[in-house]
């Protein structure tokens, strides 16, 4: 007989983690989390150091959801005593009359009907405020003073821990090999062993799209493979968190360049947004691109010489991209016992949240949170059409 339990969470990255502790909040033993990689493997896209946390987003969906966002976190820094949440401030930084700085004129909306903090500055102001940036009148930015860096590792595994406190069993190096639903619930087969639930949740990120293919069905998710450096600067005063910003920067190439202060290495950290190529599930894992490092580099060394040094390392991660980039949190069309959630390559900040989300529909079968942006039946999935590879990257 299989063995039986209230959820299974398929899945114990960030959102996975964050699902399970939600549920053991209410169901106790009656939470199975499991994973098909050891504990606090590198092969996801929560295993890094660092994540930006902030409200300043474009899209209003999002700003309103970020205050939860912030309180869901809060509530596990209570809980463990752990600092996960390190405020810095943060910039949006773009070129005077161009997109990126209508994008953030749309930010600056949203984050004034949530009465949430912010100011608009100047090129020059901010070059005066933070003299490591090399900007001028062209530049434009919204500066957001709650925003900062959240250590996704530290928390993805301060979840696991308090799930597993409140009685969940997390079961690592265990691979589901098999889905089915019934009229008694949902069978998991999982490594030697299967498991009857009354709910599944899938927190699989890159790997959602093999789990749903086991229920026989899909989601228009892309899959692309995305990596961040870490340059060893020579200047660390300089970009210590108390002294510089987390920030995010659209420039005249239409990309969208973001990084940190020094963090969980003796170096800076820098990324290029959603600018990788498309992968499959089963592919080999991700080479390092030394051109987008160069690219990178040079992005540095424009507005930010003194954050470059030697490469330290570069990490390479996948995004699970719906058409319009948009989370998923719904129940699988056709499915009543099987829900799944798609960070869409900007979940982590929102990791607990979205799990909090997960565990009261898998429970009360609703969310307290507004979330009918994020349904299975809106028109970009059920369409498929083509969105903006970058729509909420702000």
């Amino acid at each position: 007989m299989p063995d039986k339990v209230d959820v299974i969470v398929v899945g114990c990255g960030a959102i996975g983690a964050a699902a399970a502790y939600w549920l053991s909040r209410r169901l106790g033993s009656g939470v199975l989390g499991l994973d098909q990689y050891e504990m606090g493997h590198a092969r996801g896209a929560s295993e890094d150091h660092s994540r930006i946390i902030r409200h300043s987003y474009s899209s209003e969906q999002y700003t309103a959801l970020t205050p939860a966002a912030f309180q869901s976190w809060g509530v596990t820094e209570q809980a463990t005593g752990l600092q996960l949440v390190h405020r810095t401030g943060g910039l949006i930084i773009a070129h005077r009359d161009s997109a990126g700085a209508a994008s953030l004129d749309s930010t600056a909306s949203a984050m004034r009907a949530q009465n949430l903090p912010f100011e608009e500055l100047s090129g020059a102001e901010v070059s005066a405020r933070w003299p490591q940036w090399r900007l001028g009148r062209q530049h434009v930015a919204l500066f957001d003073p709650e925003s900062g860096i959240l250590d996704i590792r530290r928390s993805t595994a301060a979840h696991l821990a308090m799930a597993r406190d409140n009685g969940a069993r997390i079961v690592h190096n265990t691979a589901v090999t098999a889905l089915a639903e019934g009229p008694r619930g949902v069978t998991v087969t999982a490594g030697t062993g299967q498991y009857l639930a009354d709910r599944v949740i899938l927190a699989g990120g890159a790997w959602n799209p093999v789990l749903l293919g086991m229920l026989g069905t899909a989601l228009p998710i892309t899959l692309t493979a995305e990596q961040v450096t870490y340059f060893a600067t020579a200047k660390v005063r300089r970009f210590t968190p108390d002294r510089f910003p987390v920030y995010g920067f659209i420039d005249t190439d239409d990309y969208l360049y973001y990084g940190f202060p020094i963090y969980g290495e003796v170096a800076t950290k820098a990324g290029i947004d959603s600018c990788g190529p498309e992968v499959s599930p089963g592919s080999e894992p991700d080479a390092i691109d030394p051109a987008r490092v160069a690219r990178l580099r040079a992005f540095l060394g424009r507005y930010l010489p003194e954050a470059v040094g030697p490469e330290l390392y570069s990490r390479a991660c996948r995004y699970d991209f719906p058409p319009d980039r948009d989370f998923i949190i719904d129940y699988v069309p056709g499915h009543d016992r099987v829900l799944v959630c798609a960070g869409a390559g900007h979940a982590g900040k929102f990791a607990a949240l979205l799990g909090r989300i997960a565990s009261e529909l898998a429970i009360d079968g609703a969310s307290r949170f507004a979330i009918d942006g994020f349904r299975t039946d809106r028109p970009a999935l059920t369409s498929a059409r083509d969105a903006p590879a970058r729509a909420n990257s702000l």
